[in-house]
């Protein structure tokens, strides 16, 4: 069936439904979010002389839950004015209306009696043939569609979003033995290629994958924890970043989702896992029993695991619990000899041979929670899942990680963490020994065409992973030697079909000299032998610029010819990229700042993830964008005055959004600033990124790509507009908005994208205004004040506002 999603309903406006409604919302969809109808008048309602029937009293509760989360931080939204696809409704009046939608959800209150209820209410409307799912986390699947026609059976699904929808990648399909394997294949794919969502097909078991693994994980480092007397500190130390998990750890993110949850989320899979070998686990600690009992439930009641206090001088502090007194102290710093042994250690998978080496009490912890985690993932399958790279999948998208459990084994080896598990007593599922016992000792490989395959259980074999044909993965690639070239910061790789991509992978992917080398070593190459060029990496951030504390060195020693000689380079790889005779398609993903946002300024087309925060920040530490982001933006500017725009408007615009820094909170929203442009795409999905960006550049070079001419006739407007920014700037510093030094600064900004020292408007060329901007650059390096902006990011990684 070829099936299009026009219109969803989403039943329950809480904050999942909401959230879920929004997001739906972000990809074009039209949405009707419904909600129950209030039985009270408020006090407020009352005064007004409104009756319980009225338009704003029955849908009072879903517009408020809906407002509520159009306003929460960080936002659901990738545009504000997308909120306009929803209209709300109540289950009274507008139930009806879910006839008019492609595919009903319901979010409402995790009851089975209220949502087999709803269900049945549901089955009077809901056209034929469309799709029925629910959002449960907790609640069998199949029992909520008994009863229901054949129909609604056939149709019906779990789809398990976590929270928050925009941010967290992954979306559980749950099909009951009823659900019609066409509703299956499309909910995976609708989930991956169109919400973004890492899609894992999941079997109809308490807590499915992810929730199943991921609170077993954190119940039993608080077992662990309790055995071998560490800190809530310790253990937030030792589950944090260094093992690749999420900086808030184990029991901070325990504060931030509320410790009620992982009490009420506990106690459903105690009661429903009766059989389960590992059952003891999910017997909550006698100190979270107790947190519960005091309501200390993390940041909703405002103390858990950690509490922010007034200390000396009204300054807050931060206290954790002491779990033996259940007194709150000073937060202690952290230190142990395995972690220090890995600070050298770049790469997460690297370091965890070395952590469970150690000597100390953290390679203890370790050594026992991979152990006990280890064998509990074993023996998963076939319980949860047939296929244990759905495992991985799910724990990386719903809760964060860097690595799934059998990657994480993978990387200490299956035999070592074999050894660790039974060492502590734990039973190992038999197909682990089987697979050593038959030669295969990994879970995962790479073949030489750079496919990841796993090892599947029912063949005894190993498998490509499905869907992996639609993505590029850069590791697979470097694996199967498809590197043409390298040095310290930067990689060209074969990407296949004649297309070359330039990787970072220096710290963050600043922007340093081994980068500029690698991206002119890239167009080189594919001018020579490829047809063209994507600029990306896998890494979680795009870039976030260029390498600051080389112009923090430089100007110190005040080295200005060196400074000067950077950004040249800079500015000439950005022009060599921009007209070289091959396509090059940027792709901007997480952070896209400074430098990073530059050079897509300068691909000839953008294939952005979703998730982009880009924008030339150079302002906040007291510079302007000398890699032709300041020339980018004004020829972008004036390219639109040929459209018939206000031509200082829009000049204006442009001025306002580089002098103050502003940073897109989204894909869509680097459209309004002008950092994209009509023609370039967005990807929900990152992990269909570089394919994508790809494909684009096949397409370009098929299309007959021609090389481009740099521009000679930029239209500048000279001392008018200087004026009136000068003015303006002078207006802000009377009113106290800004400092001298931001004075100064935007009015260097003014005169480069002003034209400089012109009497009248003039046509002018791209290497006017870049030596233009970089002589401005250049000059603010010699303030004092900047270097003060340069050396706080550098430490605290704030801007000093001087």
């Amino acid at each position: 069936m070829n099936r299009i999603i026009k219109k969803v309903a989403v039943l329950g406006s809480g904050v999942m439904g909401s959230r879920i409604a929004l997001h739906f919302a972000n990809i074009g969809v039209q949405v009707l979010l419904l909600d129950i109808a209030p039985k009270e008048l408020t006090p407020d309602e009352e005064k007004k002389g409104l009756k319980l029937d009225a338009a704003a009293v029955k849908n009072r509760i879903v517009n408020a839950s809906l407002d509520a989360a159009v306003k929460s931080n960080p936002s659901p939204l990738y545009r504000k004015a997308d909120v306009s696809r929803i209209k709300t409704g109540n289950f009274d009046d507008n139930l009806k209306d879910i006839a008019t939608c492609d595919w009903t959800i319901e979010v409402v209150v995790e009851r089975l009696d209220i949502k087999k209820s709803l269900f049945e209410r549901i089955e009077q409307f809901r056209k034929p043939g469309t799709l029925i799912t629910s959002n449960t986390s907790g609640i069998p699947i199949h029992l909520m569609a008994e009863g229901r026609s054949d129909d609604f059976r056939k149709h019906f699904a779990g789809t398990h979003f976590f929270n928050p929808p925009r941010y967290l990648k992954l979306l559980e399909i749950i099909p009951t033995p009823e659900t019609d394997q066409s509703v299956v294949d499309f909910l995976m794919h609708y989930g991956d290629l169109y919400l973004g969502k890492t899609t894992v097909l999941a079997k109809d078991t308490p807590g499915f994958i992810a929730n199943r693994v991921g609170v077993f994980a954190m119940l039993d480092v608080m077992q662990t924890m309790q055995r071998l007397g560490l800190t809530v500190e310790e253990v937030d130390k030792l589950t944090g970043p260094v093992i690749g998990h999420a900086k808030s750890a184990t029991l901070r993110t325990s504060d931030v989702v509320g410790l009620d949850t992982t009490i009420n989320v506990t106690n459903g899979l105690a009661q429903g896992l009766p059989n389960d070998e590992a059952k003891d686990v999910f017997v909550l600690p006698d100190f979270v029993k107790k947190m519960g009992e005091n309501k200390w439930l993390g940041d909703k009641t405002g103390q858990g695991f950690y509490k922010k206090v007034k200390g000396a001088g009204g300054k807050s502090e931060i206290h954790a619990l002491d779990l033996n007194t259940l007194e709150y102290k000073p937060s202690q710093k952290v230190k142990f000899a395995s972690l220090e042994a890995t600070k050298a250690i770049d790469k997460v998978a690297d370091r965890f041979k070395v952590l469970v080496a150690g000597k100390d009490k953290a390679a203890d912890f370790y050594r026992q929670s991979f152990g006990s985690l280890f064998a509990y993932v074993s023996n998963r399958i076939p319980e949860i899942t047939d296929q244990l790279y759905k495992i991985d999948d799910a724990l990386r998208a719903g809760f964060g990680w860097e690595l799934g459990p059998f990657e994480t084994w993978d990387a200490l080896g299956v035999q070592k963490g074999l050894e660790l598990a039974q060492a502590h007593g734990k039973n190992v599922a038999p197909w682990i020994e089987e697979m050593l016992a038959a030669g295969n000792s990994t879970f995962y490989k790479v073949n030489e065409q750079g496919v990841k395959q796993f090892y599947d259980l029912e063949s005894k074999s190993y498998q490509t992973i499905p869907g992996v044909e639609n993505f590029v993965i850069l590791d697979n690639l470097r694996a199967t030697g498809k590197v043409i070239w390298k040095n310290a910061g930067a990689s060209v790789l074969d990407l296949g079909d004649g297309i070359v991509n330039v990787e970072f992978h220096s710290k963050m992917n600043t922007l340093g000299s081994d980068v500029i080398q690698g991206l002119m070593k890239g167009v080189d190459i594919a001018e020579k032998g490829f047809r063209g060029m994507v600029v990306g990496n896998d890494a979680p951030n795009f870039s976030a610029g260029a390498n600051l504390g080389l112009v923090y060195m430089y100007a110190l020693d005040q080295e200005y010819d060196e400074i000067n000689m950077m950004i040249a380079q800079f500015q000439n790889a950005m022009m060599r990229m921009r007209y070289s005779s091959i396509p090059v398609v940027g792709t901007p993903h997480g952070l896209a700042l400074g430098g990073g946002c530059e050079l897509n300024l300068h691909a000839d087309k953008v294939v952005a993830a979703a998730e982009t925060y880009m924008g030339l920040v150079e302002f906040g530490v007291g510079l302007i964008p000398a890699g032709g982001g300041t020339k980018e933006m004004t020829l972008r500017t004036a390219a639109k005055y040929e459209e018939g725009e206000p031509e200082f408007n829009l000049l204006r615009n442009a001025f306002v959004t580089i002098s103050t820094a502003k940073v897109s909170t989204s894909a869509a929203e680097a459209f309004d600033l002008g950092f994209l442009r009509r023609g370039d795409e967005v990807v929900v999905n990152n992990n269909r990124l570089i394919a994508t960006a790809k494909a684009e550049a096949i397409a370009m070079a098929e299309a007959g790509y021609t090389q481009p001419v740099q521009k000679t006739d930029i239209k500048v407007h000279g001392k008018g507009a200087l004026a009136m920014f000068l003015t303006g700037v002078h207006a802000m510093r009377v009113g106290n908005y800004i400092s001298d030094h931001d004075v100064k600064i935007a009015n260097k900004l003014a005169y480069v994208m002003t034209g400089g020292d012109l009497s009248s408007p003039a046509n002018v060329s791209e290497q006017y205004l870049l030596d233009l901007e970089r002589e401005a650059f250049l000059s603010l390096t010699g303030e004092r004040k900047t270097l003060e902006r340069i050396q706080s990011i550098l430490t605290t990684g704030k801007p000093l506002r001087n």
